[in-house]
């Protein structure tokens, strides 16, 4: 890997691959170009990506296709490029799995900060985290060194950037009511998302993988006030 973090640009148009490309290459990153799904999809068999900017308008399989297609085996964070003004695709793309998206045209700086921004909160903890490595709740274990989330019944669940930031604060911070502004700061994704309609789509989506079939409430939803992490969490 190189020491900033080999990126993925997808995009059908060139313009865009050719100058993000060589504002990246010029901060660090490796950088690999693809124009669509299947340039895509053999650039991610040739090698690991850390990070992939995934334009949603794309011919042929769309972006939200392809991130769809993308979480269902892999975990490497998304940035989604988008046209649109409309927060429609913002929220559908994060519905999805995206960890972050950027409107067209962009400031190179503002997506190299993005994708900084991304990336540090990929990597592992230094194990500080209110003095131990592993949090526990109702069976749960979350391990903050390798970032790694297991079931009552020792499966480890995948999670997405987001999802594991905004579990974190949750354990970071049980039993008490947080508002939206608040985990937004606290899961450093105030940049990553800027509305509030995002954290209820992340909320929604860890509630999927924390309470299957019924389980039990674990988020409670704090009308007019925000969210409320209902489990005991014990550090070691």
């Amino acid at each position: 890997m190189s020491p900033e973090g080999h990126i993925l640009i997808v995009d059908d148009d060139a313009e865009i691959r050719r100058l993000a490309g060589k504002f990246l290459r010029e901060h660090g990153h490796k950088v690999t170009t693809a124009q669509d799904a299947r340039e895509m999809r053999e650039a991610m068999k040739a090698g690991p990506v850390d990070l992939i900017i995934l334009d949603i308008m794309l011919p042929g399989t769309g972006g939200l296709d392809l991130c769809r297609d993308i979480r269902r085996t892999s975990n490497v964070p998304i940035i989604m490029l988008t046209a649109r003004g409309s927060d429609v695709d913002r929220i559908v793309g994060l519905e999805l799995g995206a960890d972050d998206y950027l409107s067209k045209p962009f400031n190179p700086r503002e997506l190299l900060a993005r994708i900084h921004a991304v990336l540090r909160r990929m990597r592992p903890s230094d194990g500080t985290v209110s003095g131990g490595t592993l949090l526990t709740f109702a069976g749960w274990t979350l391990d903050t060194r390798r970032r790694e989330l297991t079931n009552p019944a020792a499966v480890v669940v995948d999670l997405s950037t987001g999802e594991y930031d905004l579990l974190l604060t949750f354990l970071e911070h049980p039993q008490r009511v947080l508002t939206r502004d608040q985990l937004m700061d606290a899961a450093k994704n105030r940049t990553a998302t800027g509305f509030d309609r995002a954290i209820d789509i992340q909320v929604s989506r860890l509630r999927k993988k924390l309470e299957p079939h019924g389980g039990p409430e674990m988020v409670k939803t704090v009308r007019g006030a925000g969210y409320f992490f209902v489990p005991e969490v014990e550090r070691s």
